[in-house]
C-alpha cells in the first residue's frame, strides 16, 4: 500500500522488455530485495539495489495496463516507498494497481495553482466522484469536478514542482488508479443483486 504522497522525482536509468532500473536516492536509501516502490503509480518489486539505483522486474500485465513500457533513460518518474504502520496517511489508500491510462485534455494556469483536466478510459468514470480521491501517476489528488468521462484536479505549486504532473502536457498519458473502496462496494452490490 502507498499513500500517493510522492517522495521524490526519480530518473529512469535503463528500461527493457523485462525490467526497469531507476535512480532515486531517497527510495533506494533503505530499499531491499522484495520491497515495493511505486513508479508513476505502478507498484514494482525491487530485485536489486546498487547505490542510488534500484531495479524491478516488469510483467506483461504491467505493460498492458500502463505506459511503463514507453519509459526511456532520462525520463523523470514519481517515486514512493510502500507505507508502513507508522507512516502518516497524507493522501489516501493507494494500491499501486493501475486501472488504466488517461489523457490530459486541458491545462488552465491560475495565479497560485493550475487546473488540469483528464479524459478517462472507458469504464472508469463510475468510480470517480467530485471531492473524492484519485491517483494520477502515483500522486494522490482530489477531484474538483467531473463531467462525463472527464475530470479536473487542482495542482498546487508543490505538486507542480515535486511531481511529473508539472511537466506533462496536453495529450500526454497518465496512470489512473481509482478508489479501491468504490470497486469493492460495486462488487458487493452486484453480488447482492442491488444493482
Amino acid at each position: 500500500m502507498f499513500t500517493g504522497i510522492v517522495e521524490e522525482l526519480g530518473e529512469v536509468v535503463k528500461a527493457s522488455e523485462a525490467f526497469l532500473a531507476v535512480r532515486g536516492p531517497v527510495v533506494s536509501s533503505d530499499a531491499a530485495l522484495g520491497d515495493s516502490i511505486s513508479v508513476n503509480g505502478v507498484c514494482l518489486t525491487v530485485v536489486s539495489v546498487e547505490g542510488d539505483v534500484f531495479t524491478a522486474d516488469v510483467m506483461e500485465e504491467t505493460y498492458r495496463r500502463s505506459v511503463i513500457g514507453k519509459l526511456e533513460p532520462g525520463d523523470k518518474v514519481n517515486l514512493e516507498r510502500a507505507a508502513t504502520l507508522t507512516t502518516r496517511l497524507g493522501g489516501h489508500l493507494v494500491q499501486g494497481h493501475v486501472d488504466g491510462v488517461a489523457e490530459i485534455t486541458a491545462r488552465t494556469p491560475a495565479a497560485e495553482w493550475e487546473e488540469v483536466t483528464f479524459r478517462l478510459p472507458e469504464g472508469l468514470a463510475k468510480y470517480v466522484v467530485e471531492k473524492g480521491s484519485i491517483t494520477i501517476d502515483g500522486t494522490s489528488l482530489t477531484v474538483a469536478a467531473i463531467d462525463g468521462d472527464e475530470f479536473t484536479v487542482g495542482l498546487i505549486p508543490t505538486t507542480l514542482e515535486a511531481t511529473t504532473l508539472g511537466r506533462k502536457q496536453v495529450g500526454d498519458p497518465v496512470h489512473i488508479e481509482t478508489d479501491v473502496v468504490a470497486k469493492h462496494v460495486e462488487k458487493l452490490l452486484l453480488s447482492a443483486g442491488s444493482i
